[in-house]
């Protein structure tokens, strides 16, 4: 089970605790979300490269047109 560390920022008390259903729900929530993001990343870098190709130059030159 994933682990939790509970911090308290006055005491400096710390505790380790296992994650409750919600925060594990919450956990895979935000794995998918994170594993959509990298995919949309990767499409959107890929649709630029293809965009670059055609035109013919480099990341470095379209920057210079454009910056």
């Amino acid at each position: 089970m994933t682990k939790v560390t509970d911090i308290n920022g006055i005491t400096g008390e710390q505790v380790v605790r296992d994650m409750n259903a919600d925060e594990l729900a919450q956990l895979e929530l935000d794995k998918v979300a994170a594993k959509e993001v990298a995919k949309a990343q990767a499409d959107k870098a890929t649709a630029r490269q293809a965009v670059l190709d055609r035109l013919g130059i480099t990341a470095d030159e379209a920057a210079l047109l454009l910056g």
